[in-house]
């Protein structure tokens, strides 16, 4: 199967196909830097880091943006809350977030702009606005002319009135129509400010993201990623100011998930019900959390409930049993005389059902639930016989950081692992090849590639690769 992903451009899956071959340029949302970010924020992260992982498994060359808002008007107050200058609040948080995130598998990003290190290409952005007329300036501010740009509302599927009626708009005099939306934001007496053609200022929420993915990854996205709630105004912006700008489509592929609830709620802190991943991080395993957050299509609403953590927690640990397991057993399990039929047809249709659940618009709910199969398959297989499959075992084992390197719900370092089982055997080969033992030398060789190693012999040594 493709991989088909849900395009809430088009409202429709589809199959995902590159605008440059064997490369992905893919930019995500990332937090205003004013706070530990909330569990939440953990949803998108995790979803989005397993669609990155996913993609480059696939074997994509994956460009993956991730910004810090690290100046806006929630920084500026925390700040003075706290006695401190807001660059000093955003290397605090900053440092924070990589703490949190790491603790919940979430790779860095290829590049972290910050919009503060990208005031010149949020100028040449707001420049190039104006220079086709989709922008005005008043009083040092510039405002976005959202009824000089057509297509607004593309994305949320509304009209400029339906967007107006349902908004919650800044009332401002000075705007031509009720949805403009600030590009640059004039100097007010306390707050950090950068020179501008138009003033001493800083830059409106939207137009930073715009700029960075211009810079970090070119004119037009692949992918752009965030949380559902982001769609209006956020996303409907940054496409308005982007294909104002450059008379390009955007982004290709837009990909969003679905709410975080807390006890049934909508998480919010006038609710009283905002729990910081941090928070999380202290009541439950990362682990748990990271496999909580894929247990339900990143698309549906999912339910933050202390049973359902537990639930988790308990079937992580399932899944870290049977990983112990399976290692215990091919260190110190017998070989059986004969293949273990049914354990490598169960294997190979796992297999085949888990990337076909990542290839329907990354269905993790469904790829675990094929994960849990496979560890049964397999505690059942190790069960029954006293001896066992070796090589099947060793698919298993395969199977498994295959699974952990896309959805890293496993706490085993795949790559490691991996090579260190390789290299391994490769040795074993090498000194089965200088004893002239040529079959178990042909018998290792033919065990890697059941395992989707291909091993070459060049004059420089062996060397293997993924097939």
């Amino acid at each position: 199967m493709a991989f088909a992903v849900y395009n809430d451009l088009t409202r429709r899956k589809e199959v995902f196909v590159p605008q440059n071959p064997g490369e992905v340029r893919f930019y995500v949302c990332g937090p205003t830097v004013y706070d530990f970010f909330h569990i939440g924020n953990a949803r998108p992260f995790i979803v989005f880091d397993v669609l990155r992982r996913y993609l480059e498994h696939q074997g994509y060359s994956v460009t993956y943006v991730q910004n810090f808002t690290d100046v806006d008007d929630k920084m500026i107050r925390r700040a003075a809350e706290l006695g401190i200058s807001v660059p000093e609040l955003a290397e605090r948080f900053i440092a924070a977030y990589f703490e949190d995130a790491d603790a919940l598998g979430v790779r860095r990003a290829t590049v972290h702009p910050r919009a503060t290190q990208e005031i010149s290409a949020i100028l040449e952005l707001i420049q190039a606005i104006l220079d086709r007329g989709h922008a005005y300036v008043v009083e040092g501010d510039v405002y976005f002319d959202v009824k000089s740009y057509p297509a607004y509302g593309a994305l949320s599927k509304q009209s400029l009135e339906e967007l107006q009626s349902g908004a919650r708009v800044e009332v401002d005099p000075r705007k031509r129509h009720p949805l403009d939306f600030a590009l640059w934001k004039a100097q007010k007496p306390g707050e950090p400010a950068w020179k501008s053609p138009w003033g001493m200022g800083r830059p409106g929420w939207h137009i930073e993201c715009s700029a960075m993915s211009r810079r970090h990854l070119g004119e037009t996205l692949d992918f752009h990623g965030g949380g559902c709630d982001l769609i209006f105004p956020h996303h409907e912006n940054e496409i308005a100011q982007s294909e104002a700008a450059t008379g390009k489509p955007f982004v290709r592929y837009w990909v969003h998930n679905g709410y975080l609830m807390i006890d049934k709620e909508k998480m919010s802190k006038s609710l009283g019900n905002f729990l910081t991943a941090r928070e999380a991080r202290k009541r439950f395993s990362p682990l748990a959390i990271r496999l909580f957050m894929l247990s339900a299509h990143y698309r549906s609403p999912i339910n933050f409930s202390e049973e359902g953590l537990m639930q988790a927690t308990a079937a992580q640990e399932r899944l870290r049993n049977g990983w112990t397991e399976l290692e215990f057993a091919l260190g110190h399990r017998s070989a059986s005389a004969e293949p273990d039929g049914a354990l490598r047809r169960m294997l190979r249709e796992g297999r085949e059902r888990f990337l076909a659940a990542l290839d329907d618009d990354l269905n993790t709910a469904g790829a675990i639930g094929v994960v849990f199969d496979v560890v049964k398959g397999v505690n059942s297989s190790l069960g029954e016989r006293p001896d066992a499959d070796l090589e099947a075992l060793g698919q298993a084992k395969t199977f498994f950081l295959e699974v952990e390197d896309i959805l890293g719900i496993l706490g085993v370092a795949p790559e490691e692992s991996l090579e260190e089982d390789v290299d391994r055997l490769i040795q074993e080969r090498q000194a089965a090849r200088k004893g002239r033992d040529f079959a178990r030398a042909d018998a290792i060789r033919d065990e890697l590639l059941a395992r989707g190693i291909l091993l070459e012999d060049t004059p420089q040594g062996p060397r293997w690769k993924r097939v």
